[in-house]
């Protein structure tokens, strides 16, 4: 049975974003969906000295207007620069810190994004190939879209052959789970409760920052505080 999770594209995401990728048979990026402004698609947090610190990437929105995650463009190149040196001086003493910034750093300071759709996607599949997580990853435009919030996904299930969708807790607010049951698809609501803590600097342990924070701390051990405790 193939499994397949839908969900919108988000910068360098938490763990469990991660969990949910290496769970499934495909993981299509949503980002026909409408960019919301303050929300992850453009920015994630970081542990500091002093706390938590946005890391937040600069985007063209048009504010009250209708505008697709996968056509909003980013707006300037600095903050790339900038967002490396935050990471370096906040992660630099990370027992990992080389390992991972030998294939990090080179998506920071020498390639240029157009889209954060294109964005996220880079550095999500970097970080997947970090982790060897081998899910399949497409966008949602390589399928036909018809209207309609479950319908959509339905139908995304049906032509991507899956049996199984596997969803975030959230989506329980406007997902039909009926539809999926009519068209012979199962339908599972993914827990992101149980993940282990690891050694992790800067104070009091937070589950909620950027995966880059479990990579730089632990390194090729990572997968195992990716994935929850059975």
């Amino acid at each position: 049975m193939k499994k397949v999770a839908i969900l919108q594209s988000n910068y360098i995401p938490w763990k469990g974003y991660f969990d949910l990728i290496s769970s499934v048979d495909e993981f299509i990026l949503y980002d026909d969906m409408q960019y919301t402004r303050r929300d992850w698609r453009n920015r994630n947090q970081i542990k500091t000295p002093t706390g938590l610190s946005w890391l937040t990437v600069p985007v063209n929105s048009k504010g009250r207007y209708y505008q697709k995650i996968r056509e909003t463009t980013i707006d300037g190149t600095d903050w790339s620069i900038d967002h490396w040196k935050s990471l370096v001086q906040n992660y630099r003493k990370a027992p990992h810190f080389e390992e991972v910034a030998s294939w990090l750093e080179p998506l920071y300071v020498s390639q240029s994004y157009s889209s954060i759709s294109q964005l996220n996607r880079q550095f999500i599949e970097a970080i997947c190939s970090f982790l060897g997580i081998a899910t399949s990853i497409s966008n949602s435009w390589d399928y036909d879209l018809v209207d309609g919030k479950t319908e959509r996904l339905v139908d995304l299930c049906k032509q991507a052959g899956a049996g199984l969708y596997i969803s975030g807790p959230s989506a329980k607010n406007y997902i039909v789970e009926e539809q999926f049951t009519k068209e012979g698809i199962e339908l599972l609501w993914f827990d992101y409760a149980g993940y282990p803590e690891y050694p992790q600097l800067w104070g009091e342990f937070n589950h909620a920052v950027t995966i880059l924070d479990v990579l730089f701390n632990c390194g090729n051990e990572s997968l195992q505080y990716v994935r929850r405790k059975a």
